[in-house]
C-alpha cells in the first residue's frame, strides 16, 4: 500500500461523514514570527516559593490592535480563600490525608498489593467506601457520566471547565502486555521475511519494551487485542464526547489513537514519514543549509532537480513534475512543508509503502506486502478516527488528541493534521498534543503554525513537557539510536517556553491559534500570563487555556478561572475497581510532586486553619 493511499485513506471513510481533503496547495504567510523572548527557569512541580501577585488582563483600559479594552486585574496564588472556596472542609481534610499518604515510599511503592489486600480483607463494598473517601474521591470524579456531572457543574461554577477522560485501563500482566504488543506491531510480512535491514531500529517492535506502561507514570496506555475491542474504545470514547457535549458548552475530550487501532499502521507510518523528512535534510546538507531551523531550509529546485537525477530517485520527467506549478513556492523555492506534500504524489509509482534510501538515494518498498486484512485494519482506523471527530463536531466538543511515544507520535501527529484540516475550518476543534522533552518539538510546532497559516484553518494545540521520558531514554540507549528527550530539565523548559512564545505570538498576529497550557508549574503559568499582558490577549478572547489534572493544583486553576480565564482540569471517571490502574500511577507522581514542594499542603493547612479560626467549622461552597 503506498503511503499516499495511507493519507488519502482519510478521504475514503466511506461510511463515515464525508472527505477530509488533503490539500496540496500551498500559499506563502506573509509573516513569520521573529521575536524572542528571554525563558524563565522554573520547577517541575507547583513552585515553591512564595508566589507574588500576578497583574493580568481583563476587559477595560488599554485597546491593542484586535479592539478589545484591557486593564490589568491581579491574581494571588497565596490566596487560599479564592483558590479553594469550591471545597468544603471534609475535601480540604481528604486532600491532606492523600497528599501525605503520597509522601510514604511504602505505601506507594506497595499501593496495588495494598488495594488488593484492603479489597479481600474489607469485602468489595467497603473497599469501595474507602476508595471514594480518600484516592478515588481525590482524582477520579465519578463512575459514569451521570455520576460526574455534579462535580462539573461545581467546578464550572467556579470557572473551571473539564476536559473528560474515561480512564478505565486493562490490568495486564508485563507478559501479557509483551505478547500483546508483540502480536499487534509485527506484520505477516515481517515475520515471513529474513531481509528487513532497511527497517530502523526505532521504528521496529521490541519485546523488551512491549509493556509499554514501563517507566510511565502519567499516562493511560491500551493494548490491542483485536478490531472488536477497537470498536468497543471508540463507542467509549463517543461516549465520553456526548456526556463532554452534555455537561457543558464549552469542554473538551481526550483520546489516544492506539485505542483505535492496531500499532503495527503507526510504526509503518512513522518510519515513513520520518524517513521522507530525513531524505529532505540529506538534500538540505547537499545545499550548504543543515545548520538551518526546518522552515529556514528552502531548497533551491534547480539543484534539487540535479541530485534526484543524479541519485536515480525517479525518472527525470517525473523529477519535473514534481516541481512545477503549484507545488513550488511564491519564493520559487521547496521547503519542508511543500516536501512533505510531495509523499502523496511520489509514492503513487507503487502499491507499497515507499521510502527513500539514504545511501543509494532510491525508493525502496518498507515492506514487501500487506495482508488483505491488514489493509482493512488500517481504513478501519482511520474511519474511527474521522467518526469521533464529526461526534465532536456535532457536539460542540473540542477533541484533544493525547501524545504518544516517538516511534508513533510522527503518524499520529499527522492523521491529527489532516483532522485539523478538515475540521478546524471554522473554529478549533481538533488539538494536537506536543511533548516540550523532544528536541524537535520547536521544529514540530513551527512546522504545524505554518501549514496553518498557509492554508487557513484554526491551529489547535495543547503544550506538555511530556510523559515518556524514562522509558524513551531507557529504549534508545538499549536499541541504539539516538535519544530524542532533551538533555536536562533546565532545556526542556527552555523548549517549553521557546514554543510557547512563539504560538503566543503567533495569537498576537492572527488570533488564530488556540493553545492550552497544560502545566502544574506555576512558573510557567506566571511566564504564560505576563506574555499575554505584553502583548494584549485578553482572556475573554478564548484563545489561551490552562490545563490541570483534576485533584491537584488547585490553588492555579481555580484562581485563574474565578479572574475569568479559560481553565480546565483533566476529569477521569470510571468504576473503583477498573480506574485502579490509574490511580496507582497518580500515587507515584505525587510521592514526586510532594516530596519536592510543601507548598499545596502548606496552602491547604492555611485555608483549614482561617476556616477554623473564623468560625466556618461547617462550611459548604455557595453556587
Amino acid at each position: 500500500m503506498s503511503c499516499a493511499k495511507i493519507v488519502s485513506a482519510l478521504t475514503r471513510a466511506n461510511n463515515v461523514s464525508g472527505k477530509i481533503r488533503l490539500c496540496s496547495r500551498r500559499c506563502r504567510s506573509t509573516v513569520a514570527s521573529t521575536k524572542s523572548q528571554q525563558l524563565e527557569k522554573e520547577q517541575d512541580e507547583c513552585a515553591v516559593v512564595e508566589a507574588e501577585p500576578v497583574e493580568l488582563i481583563s476587559q477595560g483600559r488599554n485597546t491593542p490592535k484586535n479592539g478589545h479594552n484591557l486593564s490589568k486585574i491581579d491574581i494571588d496564588f497565596n490566596n487560599t480563600e479564592e483558590a479553594y472556596k469550591s471545597k468544603d472542609n471534609i475535601e480540604l481534610l481528604r486532600s491532606l490525608l492523600v497528599f501525605k499518604l503520597c509522601t510514604i515510599d511504602l505505601l506507594v511503592e506497595k499501593n496495588k498489593e495494598l488495594m488488593e489486600l484492603s479489597k479481600k480483607l474489607l469485602g468489595q463494598r467497603v473497599f469501595e467506601k474507602l476508595m471514594k473517601m480518600t484516592f478515588y474521591g481525590q482524582f477520579v470524579a465519578g463512575e459514569d457520566h451521570n455520576a460526574i456531572k455534579p462535580l462539573i457543574q461545581k467546578n464550572q461554577a467556579f470557572g473551571v471547565g473539564a476536559v473528560l477522560d474515561y480512564s478505565v485501563e486493562e490490568d495486564l500482566t508485563q507478559e501479557e502486555a509483551e505478547r500483546k504488543e508483540m502480536d499487534s506491531c509485527v506484520s505477516q510480512a515481517e515475520k515471513e521475511s529474513t531481509d528487513a535491514q532497511h527497517r530502523e531500529k526505532k521504528y521496529k517492535a521490541h519485546r523488551q519494551f512491549g509493556d509499554r506502561r514501563g517507566g510511565v507514570i502519567s499516562a493511560r496506555t491500551y493494548f490491542y487485542a483485536d478490531e472488536v475491542k477497537c470498536d468497543n474504545q471508540m463507542e467509549t470514547f463517543i461516549n465520553c464526547i456526548k456526556a463532554s457535549g452534555g455537561a457543558s458548552a464549552d469542554g473538551f475530550s481526550a483520546i489516544k489513537m492506539t485505542a483505535l487501532g492496531r500499532p503495527q499502521f503507526l510504526l509503518q507510518f512513522s518510519e515513513v514519514l520520518v524517513k521522507w523528512k530525513q531524505f529532505f535534510k540529506f538534500l538540505a546538507a547537499q545545499q550548504g543549509k543543515s545548520e538551518m531551523t526546518a522552515l529556514e531550509q528552502k531548497l533551491e529546485p534547480d539543484q534539487l532537480k540535479e541530485s534526484l537525477t543524479r541519485l536515480g530517485v525517479a525518472a527525470e520527467d517525473d523529477i519535473e513534475n514534481w516541481f512545477t506549478g503549484e507545488k513550488l513556492g511564491l519564493s520559487g523555492t521547496i521547503d519542508m512543508l511543500d516536501w512533505n506534500s510531495l509523499i502523496n504524489d511520489t509514492t503513487n509509482i507503487s502499491n507499497l509503502l515507499m521510502v527513500p534510501n539514504l545511501e543509494t538515494g532510491k525508493l525502496e518498498p518498507l515492506l514487501s506486502t500487506f495482508t488483505a486484512e491488514e489493509e482493512r485494519q488500517m481504513k478501519r482506523m482511520l474511519q474511527r478516527v474521522d467518526i469521533l471527530a464529526n461526534y465532536a463536531l456535532e457536539n460542540g466538543v473540542r477533541l484533544m488528541v493525547d501524545a504518544e511515544q516517538t516511534y508513533f507520535q510522527p503518524a499520529i501527529s499527522r492523521l491529527t493534521l489532516e483532522m485539523q484540516r478538515k475540521f478546524n475550518r471554522e473554529k478549533p476543534i481538533i488539538f494536537n498534543t506536543y511533548q516540550c522533552y523532544l528536541k524537535e518539538a520547536y521544529d514540530n510546532v513551527t512546522v504545524d503554525v505554518e501549514l496553518s497559516r498557509r492554508e487557513g484553518w484554526y491551529f489547535g494545540a495543547k503544550l506538555v513537557r511530556g510523559a515518556y521520558m524514562y522509558q524513551e531514554r531507557a529504549r534508545a540507549e538499549e536499541i541504539g539510536y539516538e535519544d530524542p528527550i532533551n538533555p536536562d530539565y533546565e532545556a526542556t523548559n527552555r523548549m517549553y517556553h521557546k514554543c510557547l512564545t512563539y504560538l503566543l505570538e503567533d495569537i498576537e498576529h492572527s488570533r488564530k491559534a488556540n493553545i492550552m497550557v497544560a502545566t502544574h508549574n506555576e512558573d510557567t503559568v506566571k511566564f504564560t500570563l505576563e506574555m499575554m499582558n505584553k502583548m494584549g490577549l485578553s482572556p475573554t478572547e478564548n484563545k489561551v487555556y490552562f490545563g490541570q489534572l483534576l485533584g491537584m493544583c488547585d490553588q492555579i486553576s481555580f484562581p485563574l478561572g474565578q479572574a475569568g480565564f479559560p481553565v480546565y482540569k483533566y476529569v477521569p471517571y470510571g468504576p473503583v475497581n477498573e480506574v485502579i490502574p490509574y490511580l496507582s500511577r497518580r500515587a507515584q507522581e505525587n510521592r514526586g510532586f510532594m516530596k519536592g514542594s510543601q507548598r499545596e499542603r502548606s496552602l491547604l493547612w492555611k485555608e483549614l486553619k482561617r476556616r477554623l479560626l473564623g468560625g466556618q467549622i461547617l462550611y459548604r461552597p455557595i453556587y
